[in-house]
């Protein structure tokens, strides 16, 4: 499992959440899986980083 987002993931439109909010959403996603996550739970966490980037004012390198 790559530890950066496929740049084809796409943040939900409208999507204007903190990146605090993000990141809790992030930690939780983590904790649920048990640290291992599943083919969609990655899919989900990619999609949560761009997110968290674009709250953040910041980029995540590609894989």
């Amino acid at each position: 499992m790559s530890p950066y987002p496929n740049t084809s993931v796409s943040v939900r439109p409208g999507s204007e959440r903190s990146a605090s909010v993000v990141n809790e959403e992030i930690r939780d996603l983590w904790q649920r899986s048990g640290g291992l996550l599943s083919p969609d739970d990655e899919k989900e966490y990619q999609r949560l980083l761009v997110e968290w980037a674009a709250a953040a004012g910041t980029s995540v390198p590609a894989a």
